[in-house]
């Protein structure tokens, strides 16, 4: 099918506003509080519209990331887009989102779609223009591509269904980790009805062979004083319950005109969601379990900020320190310093006969040397104490 590109006029406008509406949105990728000024440069790190995210097999690809509309019915005091908002709005009608996107992918700009929107009117008719535009983008024009569809709150079954049939990967934020939490900043969404319902019908359609790829949210870290241990614990839920395939984690930025006002410096609240994604990891990658992470987070249920969440981990093992040539596949990723990789490097040394005799070894391994001397063995010594380690750390 031959697709002919007209100009864009107020199209253009739309996108602009609707790709910088999206930003906030996480899907592998993060926005850029980054302020840039002057003509003399290349791109600006402020405006969305195309972002990057991960295929199973590692390969990076670009999207396009829009809204269908950035105007709401809801009045979340967390979101830029919210209905007492004073940006500018806009709406892409189906045909104007199908062509936007596909220019854009006949150019070789983007290889997929990431979608979201605000709640206009209803989510019922904002969701079937949704659907209206990923069946012209399918059928009409054919496309096979990666398509990420972000479920709104209170998506009847039957249009989740209708979403799933569609899309490779959907995702529903769940913004707040409880009831409570989100009635703080958002009176007007029904936490069980609106959020956990919706999910537990994607689950549904995933169970019976819809959406490979899986469900995914995503937290705003910092809105209404919520704790870490509420977030992991709510998380945790989700992988158990819902079977969710990741969580992301979002550092409130502060929205003029909004009540909410954040507990720290932008800069700690960064900090927070940082060390939020590393203890994901632990416990999806390493084989920590959620216990494990409640055991280093403070009285105020926060995980501390001045050392690295595997580091305080390690502190709490008594299984160090470990002869690197003895020690399990899961005893070495509990190791700082040791990853995934480098673990199963030093395992297949083994295979072979060989083992590891000296750091740099452990280097070309992949191996982290500086972390892992205070908790490993190595050729009969160990060379850095924790005390030491720590003095330095």
């Amino acid at each position: 099918m031959i697709i002919r590109l007209q100009p864009m006029g107020s199209l253009e406008r739309k996108i602009e506003i609707l790709g910088e509406a999206s930003k906030f949105d996480v899907c592998a990728s993060m926005a850029s509080p980054r302020v840039v000024s002057g003509s003399n440069r290349i791109g600006n790190p402020d405006k969305a519209g195309i972002c990057h995210a991960f295929t199973p097999d590692g390969r990076c690809i670009s999207l396009f990331k829009v809204l269908m509309t950035n105007r709401c019915i809801y009045d979340c005091k967390y979101c830029m887009n919210r209905c007492s908002s004073a940006k500018e709005k806009a709406m892409l009608e189906p045909m104007e989102l199908a062509r936007a996107f596909m220019g854009l992918y006949i150019r070789n700009y983007v290889e997929g779609l990431f979608l979201s929107s605000g709640v206009w009117k209803s989510a019922y008719d904002t969701v079937q223009k949704m659907i209206d535009s990923l069946q012209i983008i399918r059928m009409k024009y054919h496309f096979k591509g990666y398509i990420h569809i972000k479920v709104l709150p209170g998506t009847e079954k039957n249009q989740i269904k209708q979403l799933m049939e569609i899309a490779d990967r959907v995702s529903l934020n769940v913004e707040l980790p409880n009831a409570s939490r989100l009635s703080e900043v958002c009176s007007m969404k029904n936490y069980e009805t609106d959020i956990i319902k919706c999910q537990k019908h994607i689950q549904q359609n995933i169970k019976e062979g819809l959406v490979p790829a899986g469900q995914t949210t995503q937290y705003i870290v910092g809105t209404a004083g919520e704790s870490d241990h509420e977030i992991m614990e709510n998380l945790h839920w989700e992988y158990k319950n819902l079977d969710l395939k990741r969580g992301y984690f979002s550092a409130f930025t502060p929205v003029k005109g909004s009540s909410i006002k954040p507990h720290g410096s932008f800069q700690q609240e960064r900090r927070r969601e940082n060390f939020l994604y590393r203890v994901d990891w632990l416990i999806r990658k390493y084989e920590y379990q959620i216990g494990d992470i409640f055991s280093i987070m403070d009285d105020e249920g926060m995980i501390p900020l001045h050392t690295d969440p595997k580091i305080s981990l390690a502190f709490n093992e008594d299984i160090f320190p470990l002869d690197v040539n003895e020690a399990t596949y899961s005893e070495l990723l509990r190791v700082p310093g040791i990853g995934e990789t480098s673990a199963r490097r030093i395992i297949n040394l083994r295979k072979v006969n060989k083992k590891i005799t000296n750091y740099r070894d452990l280097q070309r391994s992949g191996a982290v040397v500086k972390r892992v001397k205070p908790f490993l063995i190595v050729n009969g010594k160990r060379q850095t104490r924790i005390t030491e380690f720590l003095s330095k750390n």
